[in-house]
């Protein structure tokens, strides 16, 4: 089986990282993320993961390096995986597929809910430091920001869609009927 390159896009709190899970999981998937770079970048600078420190460190490294800097690095560790099915999560500017869909098998996968719906998982999980105090307006705000601008457009680009309203289990089923279409 060729090695199937599933790259993730979707807006905050959508379901990346659970649709990633699942197939490392299920599918022995390998999975590597565009903000674990920046992630590493705070921790070594001491500074807290809140959203705004990932996105600010995002913008001034594309505008020091070009748009292009976190792609080059992602491409590279996605050629190194030895896994036959790879999953790129956080995919938010067109800058960040140039290098993936020149990799044979990249697939771009778009994943959405309500607002509503992703607001509520991001309080219930709290993965960045304020999002378990954060409210529905604070929320909305967090999109605007010009890391998630794009989104929306690369979602169009996406050659399969997954809805993530309903249960994991319904989530579940969509992920297995992409692999089974894939393979």
């Amino acid at each position: 089986m060729a090695k199937i390159i599933l790259g993730l896009v979707g807006p905050i709190a959508s379901g990346k990282e659970t649709v990633k899970k699942y197939l490392e999981k299920n599918y022995g998937a390998r999975g590597c993320q565009f903000s674990s770079i920046l992630r590493d970048v705070l921790t070594r600078v001491s500074l807290p993961h809140s959203r705004e420190n990932l996105q600010g460190l995002s913008t001034i490294l594309r505008q020091r390096f070009g748009e292009d800097v976190l792609a080059k690095v992602i491409t590279n560790d996605v050629v190194k995986m030895g896994s036959d099915i790879v999953v790129v999560d956080g995919i938010r500017r067109m800058a960040d597929i140039t290098y993936l869909r020149k990799l044979p098998n990249f697939v771009l996968t778009a994943i959405d809910a309500t607002p509503e719906i992703r607001h509520e998982r991001l309080v219930k999980r709290g993965e960045n430091v304020g999002d378990a105090k954060k409210t529905f307006k604070q929320f909305l705000k967090d999109h605007q920001y010009e890391t998630e601008l794009a989104i929306p457009l690369l979602m169009k680009k996406a050659k399969f869609k997954l809805n993530n309203n309903g249960s994991l289990v319904d989530l579940y089923k969509q992920i297995d009927k992409l692999i089974a279409q894939l393979q």
